[in-house]
This record gives structure tokens, sequence and C-alpha cells, in this order.
């Protein structure tokens, strides 16, 4: 495949991937050494990925990364996580069952501009070192809130099972927004499953399924968008 692609290619990324493993299969699939990305996922979701495809999107990428997001998710009450998320160890335990209308009332906190502590198990960097790599030590630092802004919508309670749709601005944790709610709650609560279902103008309609990038004959000409 020609070494001169330049473009956005949308990707549908499986669970249990990286963003490093994407930008490797693309590597491999095109000869292209600049290649990155608009925004990573955490191995256990699944979405729209922006793959920025060359040395002309590259060096643009900090036009995409800036873009409201959208989610489709699932959080699971009364299990608190150490990483707000399924893949974390159990902390806590509660029998409480919120009702509905305390799940409502609750999720109205989160509406709009609001004030988020990012968690220990992020990619965020303070003083210069990922806070995931201080939480793995066993080390625990004050976060500064960050004001982000968020619109919940509750699409369906069956307990222990919350699902929401999550439209947010960049930098905003859904994993916090899951573990803040199960505090609000007073029950605990971990994000069980994540979908991005946009990123800024990019939808997951539009997307390639990661699986066809394993394919050397797949040609990602046809689905390159440029900007």
């Amino acid at each position: 495949m020609s070494n001169i692609l330049n473009g956005i290619l949308l990707v549908d990324k499986a669970p249990q991937s990286t963003s490093f493993y994407l930008v490797s299969l693309l590597r491999r699939l095109t000869g292209i050494e600049k290649i990155g990305h608009a925004g990573t996922l955490d191995p256990f979701a699944t979405g729209v990925m922006v793959m920025l495809i060359g040395k002309e999107m590259t060096r643009r990428s900090h036009e995409f990364l800036s873009s409201d997001k959208e989610y489709r998710a699932t959080i699971q009450l009364g299990l608190t996580t150490e990483t707000y998320d399924l893949e974390g160890a159990i902390v806590e335990r509660s029998d409480k069952v919120p009702t509905l209308a305390e799940v409502e009332l609750a999720l109205s906190a989160f509406q709009g501009d609001i004030l988020q502590t990012p968690p220990m198990y992020s990619a965020k960097k303070v003083g210069g070192k990922k806070l995931y790599d201080l939480a793995r030590r066993g080390i625990v630092i004050e976060r500064q809130p960050v004001l982000v802004r968020v619109a919940i919508e509750l699409l369906q309670y069956n307990y222990p099972m919350v699902d929401i749709k999550v439209t947010c601005s960049k930098g905003t944790y859904i994993r916090s927004l899951a573990h803040d709610l199960g505090q609000g709650l007073g029950c605990g609560a971990h994000l069980f499953e994540l979908t991005r279902t946009r990123s800024g103008c990019f939808r997951l309609e539009d997307c390639v399924p990661q699986a066809l990038l394993k394919d050397r004959e797949f040609d990602i000409t046809p689905h390159l968008r440029r900007l």
C-alpha cells in the first residue's frame, strides 16, 4: 500500500484491545510509520477510535483531541472497585438497592458544568508522572478537580445495572462518573461497560470493525476521510 496515504480512519475498537495495538495493526497494514489517534479508550471499552494516518494528519491531532464525546455506559451498583471499573479489585460491597427516583435524583447532580476529580487509575500526569503508575505502586496523591461539561440521559435502570447515555467535554472520565454516582447513592458503583458512540463529528456507524485490520488484503483507502 502506498506510503503517501494521509487521512482519518474511523475504527470500532474491540474489547480488550489497546490504542497502541490499533496503531501497530495499521502500521503493519499500511507500511506507514506516522500513525496516531485522537483520544484513547480503556482496554475493556469499545467504540469510536479516530485513527490519524500519515504525517499530515498526525500533525493535526490537536484539532481532534479537544472534541466532545458521546458514550453509552452501564454502571453496576453495589460494588466499588479500586479502578472505578470492572477490571479493578473490589474494595467495598453494599446491599442497598436505590429506587428509580433516587437514581434519577443522583444523576441530576451530574448535569452541566461540574468539577470532577481525575481517578488515580488514569493516564493523567501530575508532576510529570502518570497517575496509574503511582497507583500501581500503592501511592495515592491529591488531585485537583477539573471543570468538565456533562449531559446524562438515563436509558434504563434494572438493579444493579444503570444504563446511561453521556455527552461530555474533553477530559471527562466516565469511570469517575460511575464511582461518584455510587457515592451519591450510598451504595457504591463501578463502570461495567463502555462504548464510545461519537467523537466530535465522527460516529460509531461510520467505523470499520477492528477485525478487518488483521486482514493483510484489507484496503483502507476507500474508508479514509480527508478534512
